[in-house]
């Protein structure tokens, strides 16, 4: 299982929301580079990227910084936020980002979604952030009346990157992966989707229930953290470790 250290990035600089909430930020650095490149030297060999500013612009925003955060390291990158038409996945694709994450326009517009999996094949990843299992979308800003696991079973059998699981509830709180949500990944991954987790993994112990459960089902093949690294809860190095 693949450990993913996250940089959201807003304002140019590396910051945590509390489930989505803008106005609960907290500030972790004004060098997103210098971030990456010490979650590298932890021994990461992936990046989870948020535009938190594009997610509500609904295009790009923080260009530069994730610039910056590509040339800087040799690991790749996913990137998530904002990514809405074809022009902006070519463009973060084209600067070296290796995954584009869609969420609110895979709810929208599913067949343009499907057209961009069949375009850009093991480069997409579908974004599935939820609220008390219904999709939430535009940076968590609206929920909708929609499954999650209902919109992931559209895109079965496409070439899919991942699909990024997050429940809003546990994102930025501090509070573990709770039960609930590993069985909505074990739903998703049975539809036969590589399941990235997301939201609430805060210390090792959560690492190694994950690591146990991608054990038995081997399409659980990642975990995204973030708050926990920058305040101290968990060593990349150390979740890098258990999850090997």
């Amino acid at each position: 299982m693949e450990i993913l250290p996250a940089i959201d990035l807003r304002g140019g600089c590396c910051v945590r929301l509390r489930q989505g909430d803008y106005a609960q930020e907290t500030i972790f650095g004004d060098n997103p580079a210098e971030m990456a490149k010490r979650w590298e030297a932890e021994g990461a060999t992936r990046l989870h990227l948020v535009d938190l500013d594009g997610a509500k612009a609904g295009k790009p925003v923080n260009v530069a910084a994730i610039q910056s955060i590509v040339d800087a390291i040799s690991i790749p990158c996913e990137l998530g936020g904002g990514l809405r038409d074809v022009d902006s996945i070519r463009a973060m694709l084209d600067i070296g980002i290796d995954r584009a994450i869609i969420g609110t326009q895979a709810l929208k517009q599913p067949d343009w979604f499907r057209e961009m999996v069949q375009q850009f094949p093991g480069h997409v990843a579908l974004g599935l952030d939820a609220r008390n299992g219904m999709v939430a979308t535009a940076g968590w800003l609206d929920v909708s009346q929609t499954k999650a696991i209902e919109l992931a079973r559209q895109f079965v059998g496409l070439d899919l990157a991942a699909v990024i699981y997050t429940n809003i509830a546990n994102d930025g709180m501090m509070q573990g992966v709770d039960e609930g949500t590993i069985q909505d990944m074990l739903d998703l991954a049975a539809l036969g989707l590589p399941v990235i987790a997301s939201g609430g993994v805060s210390t090792l112990t959560d690492v190694e229930r994950l690591t146990a459960v991608s054990r038995t089902q081997p399409k659980l093949i990642g975990a995204i953290v973030g708050r926990a690294i920058y305040e101290g809860t968990i060593r990349v190095a150390d979740a890098v470790r258990i999850a090997g």
